[in-house]
């Protein structure tokens, strides 16, 4: 694993990244909601890059992993600007970037993808979950963060309840995707667990028809969870890096 490096910010927030130089398009790994890159995904696809010479760029959001800030400040659009700043200041201009969003960052993927226009070489989705703060809360949930509320829920994978600030939930509402067309034409390979109980497969299929790109693949996996971290997946994954890029 490469050395935990710091690039700064305007404002002085310090993003947490690790770079690896390389061939192809850069691989740039978007983690999920309140994770970062010392996650099973993100760790197999640095290794992946290492052992085949591609170039390799992982990040913490503000406020995740070991970067500075406060996550109840964390938004899409706060870490939408966060990554395409790094990608500014860490890669070739115009260089070509693949991007791998996982759940939340499958939607912050589509976020970035459309930012970085022609450069953008594919993008790898799994178990994407764009436009969660609509389909993901019920009415009462989304009536406490409307009244700007803080909503906690419990978590399947800690003992700590997971917190949505109502600041998260205004700015997504604000950044759906899959109501209209998606301005993204390069290739896209979506994977999705069919056992996924945070986000039902059928938002990859909505996200296959709103893609202006007619190169989408959606790939179920049988008896995949939403994490799709067993050995088989991160394999998928890592043979889908090589196929699209």
């Amino acid at each position: 694993m490469q050395d935990i490096r710091f690039h700064t910010l305007a404002d002085g927030r310090q993003i947490a990244f690790q770079q690896l130089a390389g061939h192809g398009p850069t691989l740039v790994f978007l983690p999920g909601y309140m994770s970062d890159m010392a996650g099973s995904k993100a760790a197999a696809v640095m290794d992946f890059a290492e052992r085949t010479g591609r170039a390799c760029l992982l990040l913490d959001y503000s406020g995740c992993g070991q970067s500075s800030g406060d996550f109840a400040d964390g938004t899409l659009s706060r870490w939408r600007d966060e990554v395409l700043a790094l990608i500014a200041a860490r890669l070739e201009p115009e260089s070509p970037v693949l991007l791998i969003g996982s759940s939340m960052g499958g939607w912050l993927m589509l976020l970035v993808g459309q930012a970085l226009g022609p450069r953008l070489a594919g993008m790898i989705g799994i178990a994407a979950a764009p436009d969660f703060t609509q389909w993901g809360y019920d009415a009462d949930e989304q009536a406490v963060l409307a009244a700007g509320e803080v909503l906690r829920r419990h978590n399947p994978y800690g003992p700590e309840p997971t917190p949505t600030h109502p600041a998260f939930w205004q700015d997504g509402q604000a950044l759906r995707q899959l109501e209209g067309e998606i301005a993204i034409t390069a290739p896209v390979r979506l994977l999705h667990g069919q056992d996924d109980a945070e986000v039902p497969p059928a938002v990859s299929a909505r996200l296959t028809a709103a893609l202006r790109s007619d190169d989408v693949q959606l790939t179920l996996v049988k008896r995949g969870d939403h994490r799709l971290s067993r050995d088989g997946d991160i394999a998928l994954l890592l043979q889908t890096i090589t196929t699209l890029g």
